[in-house]
């Protein structure tokens, strides 16, 4: 087994930059052969002391800014690597406004939150991963076994007729037929769940040089994804993972999985290519090394690389000193003593906290909040642990995961923050924080 360090995906320094290093490194060709032979479970994201941010973990406002990042990093470490990186633009289908296959993400799930008030993931994507459950995942075959095509177009067909009406009967569905229709549901999407604009810039992954710049290639793609494409993508890797949990009993290994799933997510009819069997080919087999990785490396997939998070810090640095400039010059016009807004701004800020001392609210929880003493080994859970152990009522009866510790404001929107996270460190990063705990919207 390689040396950790080797299979450690550095998310402190630019990815642009670190494959310029490398190719500026003499030990180029030793760092591939051993970058190639280490097994996918090794590759992992070190430890952070200010804590690992997740997708999903930042507010909108900043993960826009997130987004612009990821994409110029992208250019940059594509363009060190000498591959060509274009946004694909969609050929014009035809698309439904309603039903359940063949119609955009976007639109079947603004129909499903009218039926469940913030679903993120398709209700019929969720039941038919639920109805292949509900069959056992240990079947012989599972995924690769198709139901019969007669049977599907029916089942199809009665679908898109008593799904919403809560009449269908899921009885009658045999977990191959499921599993066919699930596998139907995302070749049929208009646009593919990989999105249309970065779909060949996915299918390019294959011809990085070493496995660690496929993966942060492919961090930053997941990045990119829409937020539907996203959770829906999370949803069907979760599930593929847990197939392969299976393996002794289905016989379905990560690689067959990776086969069977590959051409569903990247064979595309809206890029208006012509088929080729050759091409298909060649595609075929590179694509399911890229499902391959999309399925076991998710947990390093779906992390926000520290230097991308650490510009957005800089930039809302930045617009505060603006907009506390604009506002000095404007008390200043209206004739305020400019010395006793700054002594009032002062004052405001380190209200009755003293040094080394952190205030935690809980709005939603209690009204009272509370000062902790930061020390070098103080973490975000013990916080959380300190907090729910002194409350009553409701709070009493709230489990670990259901709430979480906020970072709120100071240079950055607002974060929820990875239980490991030590509290000193990221106060010296983020001084002018407000710590708040509370749920997951």
């Amino acid at each position: 087994e390689p040396p950790a360090s080797e299979t450690d995906i550095n998310l402190d320094v630019s990815f642009a930059e670190q494959a310029v290093n490398q190719k500026e490194s003499s030990k180029e060709k030793a760092q591939k052969s051993k970058d190639c032979d280490a097994p996918l479970s090794n590759f992992r994201c070190p430890k952070d002391k200010t804590g690992i941010t997740r997708i999903g973990d930042l507010a909108p406002q900043d993960m826009k800014k997130v987004c612009r990042l990821a994409l110029i990093e992208l250019t940059a470490l594509y363009d060190v690597l000498g591959i060509e990186l274009k946004q694909q633009k969609a050929v014009k289908i035809k698309t439904k406004d309603s039903g359940l296959f063949c119609i955009p993400l976007t639109v079947l799930l603004e129909q499903d939150q009218r039926k469940v008030p913030g679903t993120r993931i398709p209700l019929i994507f969720q039941k038919l991963i639920s109805r292949i459950e509900e069959g056992g995942l240990e079947t012989e075959g599972l995924l690769r076994i198709p139901g019969a095509a007669g049977r599907i177009k029916n089942l199809c067909q009665e679908l898109e007729a008593k799904f919403y009406e809560g009449t269908f009967n899921w009885e009658s569905v045999k977990q191959h037929d499921a599993a066919s229709l699930l596998k139907l549901f995302i070749r049929e999407l208009p646009q593919p769940l990989l999105s249309v604009e970065y779909l060949k810039a996915f299918q390019a992954v294959q011809n990085l040089p070493t496995r660690k710049q496929q993966l942060q290639a492919l961090n930053l793609l997941v990045i990119l994804l829409p937020d539907a494409n996203r959770d829906t993508l999370k949803a069907l890797l979760e599930f593929l993972q847990r197939v392969i949990d299976n393996r002794e009993k289905n016989k379905m290994t990560t690689m067959n999985v990776a086969m069977v799933m590959a051409p569903n997510l990247f064979m595309c009819h809206t890029l208006g290519l012509k088929s080729n069997e050759q091409r298909e080919f060649v595609m075929a087999a590179g694509t399911a090394n890229i499902m391959h990785l999309l399925i076991k490396c998710q947990q390093v997939l779906w992390t926000i690389p520290k230097f991308i998070v650490n510009q957005v810090r800089k930039q809302n640095s930045e617009n505060h000193r603006k907009d506390k400039k604009a506002m000095k010059k404007l008390l200043k016009k209206m004739a305020y003593d400019r010395e006793k807004y700054e002594k009032q701004d002062k004052n405001t800020s380190d209200a009755d906290v003293p040094e080394g001392v952190i205030r935690v609210q809980a709005p939603h929880l209690s009204k009272v909040s509370m000062a902790i003493q930061l020390t070098e080994e103080l973490k975000a859970s013990d916080v959380l642990a300190r907090f729910l152990s002194q409350e009553s009522g409701i709070a009493q009866t709230l489990k670990k995961g259901e709430v979480f510790l906020y970072e709120i404001g100071g240079n950055i929107g607002e974060r929820c923050l990875d239980d490991n996270t030590y509290m000193k460190d990221l106060y010296q990063l983020n001084p002018n924080a407000e710590w708040v705990i509370k749920s997951k919207p």
